[in-house]
C-alpha cells in the first residue's frame, strides 16, 4: 500500500472555483475509481489558497495504471482537467508510506492537524514505529488518523494527521498530554530524532471522506 498526498496551491482567488470543479465534476467523476481517495482538505493557517488530498493505491505500479485510465476519461480531460489547469500555481506531491491509520475521527467536524517531521537520517522507520507503539498513551488525549513515513521525495519524514473538535480542545489535549510521565519517557527515549518539525491546519470540504 502507497499513499500520495497531493498539495495545490492556487492563483489568488481561485480556491473557490476549483472547489466548485471538485464538488461537480472531478469528485464525481473519479469516484474512488482510479485510486481511493480519503480526505479532501482546505489550509486554515500558514500557507493559504491551498488544498490538501489522500489518496492511496495498492502499489506505485497499480497507481501509474489507475493514473493511465483517468487520463483516458473523456470528461476528466474535457470538463476537469482543462478547467482546473489555469487556476492552480503549483502542485507537490508526496508518496508516504503506511504506519498506522488512515484512522476516522471519533466524531464529524473541527479540523486536522497534519504535523510533517524532518528526521536524521535513517531515524525515521524507528521513531515512527516508537510513535506507533506509544498511540495507546498519545489517544487518550485525541484521536489520531494516521502515521506515514515519506517514501518520495524526501525519505526522511513523518507525517502524523490528528482531529480536533476545535482550539481549545487542541490546548486542552497537548496541555495534559506533557504531564503524562509515560509520555515523557517516550520523548526521552526517542529525543535527537528530528531535525524539523511544521503544522498546517486543515478544514475538510463537503465532499471529504474523512470529515
Amino acid at each position: 500500500m502507497i499513499y500520495e498526498m497531493r498539495t495545490y496551491t492556487f492563483h489568488l482567488g481561485k480556491l473557490p472555483a476549483y472547489l466548485d470543479l471538485a464538488r461537480n465534476v472531478g469528485r464525481p467523476v473519479r469516484g474512488q475509481n482510479y485510486g481511493t481517495n480519503h480526505g479532501y482538505w482546505t489550509s486554515e493557517f500558514g500557507a493559504l489558497n491551498q488544498i490538501w488530498h489522500l489518496w492511496s493505491y495498492a502499489s506505485l505500479d497499480e497507481r501509474k495504471r489507475l493514473q493511465g485510465e483517468l487520463s483516458k476519461n473523456e470528461r476528466w480531460a474535457k470538463e476537469y482537467v482543462a478547467n482546473v489547469r489555469p487556476l492552480i500555481a503549483r502542485q507537490d506531491i508526496r508518496f508516504l508510506n503506511p504506519v498506522y491509520g488512515v484512522n476516522p475521527p471519533a466524531k464529524e467536524g473541527g479540523f486536522y492537524e497534519l504535523r510533517m517531521y524532518r528526521m536524521n537520517p535513517g531515524r525515521a522507520a524507528g521513531w515512527a514505529a516508537a510513535f506507533r507503539d506509544i498511540m495507546p498513551v498519545r489517544e487518550k488525549y485525541s484521536r489520531n488518523i494516521g502515521i506515514f513515513t515519506g517514501e518520495a521525495p524526501q525519505p526522511n519524514e513523518v507525517w502524523h494527521m490528528w482531529n480536533y473538535q476545535d482550539t481549545k480542545e487542541r490546548t486542552a489535549a497537548r496541555a495534559a498530554l506533557f504531564k503524562d510521565a509515560e509520555w515523557s519517557g517516550f520523548l526521552e527515549r526517542n529525543s535527537g530524532a528530528i531535525v524539523e518539525m511544521n503544522n498546517v491546519m486543515l478544514l475538510p470540504t463537503d465532499y471529504s471522506g474523512l470529515k
